[in-house]
């Protein structure tokens, strides 16, 4: 095992990440464990990072998505989340953060995604506190004792696993809050990661129409390979007006009865309520960070009787499903299929600039 790791780190929002050199521990503390990091997926929630739209401390090494091989083990790491047996060689991913167990909402409410204690890879740490490597952006990463790890099956590859990233699993959770009943008509907004899996959610919870609209067309095109009923481009179909209109002819004059926001933009969020049938859901799932604020009329949410759910983050065992769920044929190589572009580690900020501006389906480095 290498006693140093280069890592890309994040020192100053809209700034260019830098290359930096690290000390990898020899000797994990119990329950820790060090992972050399194969691939790493650059999420859209890491470009918002970038552009300061959320509170985090800096310098940070960025990358919350990563599968790599077991290099170090602390004591008492001998089983992964499923209870599988774990060695060093072992390919793992993980969830990306940990929680208390014993706040007011993981213990009395049930909402661990809003514990108050939480803390992300990639996000929650600075990379001057020892031992640094906490962000998979990085040749080594230095997982705490509590993560939860996932043993990785053999029929699984990597590609199909950073494909999805935590874009699956959020859809997972979100719709999980916003559930959707078989034989249901469903509007994605958003053809990003999180849109795509949103869309393959929808699908495998038995919706029977699915509509996406978001662009460009290489991510259009790959929804409508994804199973799409229709894909409606937000380029073609200019204003919300033009939309409503478009989604309305394609899932007939009442409109969803779900809805699922993807884009990450405020403006969607007005926008997605209109799309929606009287009685209908609306999950927002995108708006993640803090892009602002928008106008919006709250008589749309009482006239036609929504039931409007955020959803934040996710839940080991919403990992564990998703892992499940990839882990099957016509899953497993469409979301490998993701992954259009690849970068070393030293061209990271070519790679967050490719995401930033819609030029990939999914990016990632290789460290």
């Amino acid at each position: 095992m290498a006693t140093t790791s280069q890592a890309a780190v994040l020192c100053a929002y809209n700034a260019p990440l830098e290359l930096r050199t690290y000390p990898v521990s020899s000797e994990p503390a119990p329950g820790e464990l060090i992972v050399r990091v194969e691939m790493a997926g650059i999420c859209g929630t890491d470009v918002h990072l970038w552009k300061g739209e959320l509170p985090i401390p800096i310098p940070v090494i960025l990358g919350h998505e990563s599968v790599g091989r077991i290099a170090q083990l602390g004591a008492g790491v001998t089983r992964d989340w499923l209870g599988a047996p774990l060695a060093v060689g072992d390919r793992i991913t993980w969830a990306r953060s940990i929680v208390c167990g014993e706040c007011y909402y993981c213990r009395l409410k049930r909402q661990p995604t809003r514990c108050l204690a939480r803390k992300a890879y990639g996000i929650s740490y600075s990379a001057t506190e020892s031992p640094h490597l906490r962000g998979g952006y990085a040749q080594y990463i230095h997982l705490r004792a509590g993560t939860s790890l996932f043993l990785l099956p053999p029929t699984l590859p990597t590609e199909t696993v950073i494909g999805a990233g935590c874009a699956l699993t959020t859809a997972l959770h979100g719709l999980e809050r916003c559930s959707i009943t078989p034989g249901d008509t469903v509007v994605v907004q958003g053809t990003g990661p999180v849109g795509m899996a949103a869309l393959a959610a929808a699908l495998q919870a038995g919706a029977a129409k699915v509509v996406v609209t978001g662009g460009p067309t290489h991510r259009l095109e790959a929804a409508l390979g994804f199973g799409a009923h229709a894909a409606i481009s937000i380029d073609e179909y200019a204003t919300p007006q033009a939309r409503r209109e478009a989604v309305l002819a394609a899932t007939g004059p009442y409109g969803a009865d779900v809805v699922v926001e993807c884009v990450g933009h405020p403006s969607a969020v007005p926008e997605g309520l209109e799309l929606c049938r009287d009685g209908g859901k609306f999950a927002i799932l995108g708006q993640y960070a803090d892009a602002g604020s928008v106008a919006l009329n709250p008589h749309t949410i009482t006239r036609k009787q929504l039931e409007v759910r955020g959803s934040w983050g996710f839940e080991p065992r919403h990992t564990a499903l998703a892992i499940q769920m990839l882990d099957t044929t016509h899953w497993k190589h469409k979301f490998a299929a993701q992954i259009t572009h690849r970068f070393p580690l030293n061209e990271v900020n070519e790679a967050l600039d490719t995401v930033k501006n819609w030029r990939s389906g999914k990016a990632v480095l290789l460290p």
